[in-house]
């Protein structure tokens, strides 16, 4: 990876982008994709959208979304003690003992989420922690003190846990799902720039908000765009580390290569695209079963409008939802090839309907 593109990974996903609040990693995006990209438009809610070629009437589609889970200011202890309530899927087994940043009108204010020591505990009676029992301590004394800071409910909380690489091999942190999607389409037309790539389509690279609520940003951006295809990238679980079941997870590896999805809402010549774009050029993926929803912004396309032709490019991923989500490298560039040299196969109003 070349050094200007590293350090924008490193920035972006050092930033804090939660859902609802996903507005200055969207800054950090955008300064990043001008370049590239002949216009851009903001929607009412945050998502952002380059475009290559807007004058274009056949409209292709690379997404990926760019909030990540957090928690709110939920009810503040007269003691000054503080409980949360979720802003996506936040996983309170992972809570106690994480430092915190809490996001207020005057700043960033430093908390940790307390947990009695293993002295005073009856450790055989210990159950995992519950979104009853984690609470924020920020040093505070009492409730008023802690609302002279800034602090009230409804202030959005995100992890301190910052990126760092691990044996040269691996990209971890919090916020890879799915940050790292918006970097690798970012990188897409990047290299379209760059290699004088000149596209027969209008070409959305859209970096969504509000997916890990219920994909909502995708559901307002499809209906807005109108595309007609939409190739979506967000992370899938690895499943080779302890706990996982491969008869029900499936057998997925970080290093092995992108994860291509099927499923009802994945478009099948969409895929079959893909998965022949990738043998012609050797870059190695895997495949997952997806049942009755993808659980992505894919869903949200697919089903948009009179339908989209859609397809899912997942990045495998261990320790999804933690502070220590972990990717391969190899497999972040075989998804950016993947969907770079899918976008040069697809031809000017390519028809992509199983019966014509």
């Amino acid at each position: 990876m070349r050094q200007e593109s590293f350090d924008f990974l490193q920035k972006y996903l050092n930033n804090s982008s939660p859902t609802g609040f996903e507005v200055e990693g969207q800054k950090l995006w955008l300064e990043y994709m001008k370049p590239y990209i002949d216009e851009y438009f903001v929607d009412t809610y945050g998502t952002v959208v380059g475009v290559i070629n807007p004058e274009a009437e056949y409209k292709v589609v690379i997404e990926a979304h760019a909030d990540e889970i957090s928690w709110f200011v939920n009810y503040i202890t007269p003691e000054g003690y503080i409980y949360v309530r979720r802003n996506g899927g936040s996983d309170a087994l992972i809570a106690p003992s994480k430092r915190v940043n809490i996001h207020t009108s005057k700043g960033i204010v430093k908390a940790v989420f307390g947990w009695p020591a293993i002295h005073v505990r009856k450790v055989e009676n210990d159950k995992a922690p519950t979104m009853e029992t984690i609470f924020l301590d920020c040093g505070a004394s009492n409730r008023e003190e802690v609302e002279k800071m800034g602090v009230h409910v409804g202030c959005v909380i995100t992890f301190e846990d910052e990126f760092t690489v691990m044996n040269d091999r691996y990209y971890v942190g919090r916020a890879l799902d799915n940050r790292i999607g918006g970097f690798m389409i970012a990188e897409v037309a990047r290299r379209l720039k760059e290699d004088g790539k000149k596209l027969p389509f209008g070409l959305y690279i859209v970096n969504a908000v509000q997916e890990e609520i219920g994909l909502r940003g995708a559901e307002m951006i499809a209906h807005r765009i109108k595309p007609d295809v939409a190739i979506i990238t967000d992370v899938t679980h690895d499943t080779q580390s302890p706990m996982y079941e491969k008869k029900t997870n499936g057998d997925i590896h970080c290093g092995k290569g992108p994860v291509i999805a099927y499923g009802p809402a994945v478009q099948n010549n969409v895929r079959d695209l893909i998965i022949n774009t990738a043998q012609e050029k050797g870059i190695p993926f895997q495949r997952a079963a997806v049942s009755r929803a993808t659980g992505t912004d894919t869903d949200a396309f697919a089903y948009s409008n009179a339908g989209v032709a859609s397809a899912l490019i997942s990045l495998p991923l261990k320790y999804m939802h933690t502070t220590v989500e972990t990717v391969h490298k190899d497999d972040v560039e075989n998804v950016i090839n993947m969907i770079y040299e899918t976008i040069l196969k697809i031809e000017d109003k390519q028809d992509f309907r199983y019966l014509s």
